[in-house]
């Protein structure tokens, strides 16, 4: 009898406590990097300047940098597999696959619009994305941006049909200032390390042919 009611309660003990998502991934204590909602016209939302876009464009390129931030988050953060970043950019493609469509349809008309059609707008719209992907590129805040993209990753997997939109509004700026380099939140006074900061990718006279000047606008990375 002891032994079956011991039993009982570890089962349920499993049971509740398997139920609750975990908390955190790495043993530290992670930097508040959540953020108002977002249109695209602040600077540093959509990786690049769009002059001119409309909110329909802009929300567009939210969608375009949440997938680009899904897609390299689940290239680089595969060394926590309970993060589910891979799985859940797959669920991302194919639940919400003619939203992404739409997208691309729409930036491919925006640099259509502004540049011509044909190469010029082509041209363009490869150079934009290239940005974009280039943008959640990290090495020294790979901690902050893989436990806060594993965070959206499982918004965008609930998120209905069409609510990419929504979830890129809401979080695009949580993921941008994930990539800003963060220690230990718990210890300050014991860990003084300064980090780099990665400077904004926004300004179009810092790029030439997507190489970075610094000539023009100092080094890449500021300390």
């Amino acid at each position: 009898m002891n032994v079956l009611r011991l039993m009982t309660v570890g089962i349920a003990a499993v049971l509740f406590f398997g139920a609750v998502p975990a908390q955190a991934q790495f043993f530290f204590k992670s930097a508040d990097v959540s953020g108002p909602r977002v249109t695209g016209a602040e600077p540093g939302m959509v990786s690049a300047e769009l002059p001119g876009a409309t909110p329909e464009e802009l929300s567009a390129a939210l969608v375009w940098n949440l997938r680009a931030a899904m897609n390299l988050a689940a290239l680089q953060c595969d060394f926590e597999p309970t993060l589910r970043l891979v799985s859940n950019y797959n669920a991302l493609l194919k639940n919400h696959d003619p939203e992404l469509d739409r997208t691309h349809a729409t930036l491919h008309n925006y640099f259509n619009r502004t540049l011509g059609k044909g190469r010029p707008g082509q041209t363009a719209l490869d150079q934009y994305f290239s940005r974009v992907w280039s943008g959640f590129s990290v090495v020294a805040a790979q901690y902050p941006f893989c436990e806060t993209a594993g965070r959206v990753g499982y918004a965008t997997l609930f998120a209905p049909a069409g609510g990419l939109n929504d979830v890129a509004h809401n979080h695009m700026r949580e993921l941008r200032n994930s990539l800003v380099p963060w220690g230990e939140q718990q210890f300050l006074f014991r860990y003084p390390a300064p980090m780099p900061v990665l400077r904004e990718f926004g300004n179009e006279r810092c790029w030439r042919r997507n190489v970075w000047q610094e000539r023009r606008c100092g080094k890449f990375y500021a300390g």
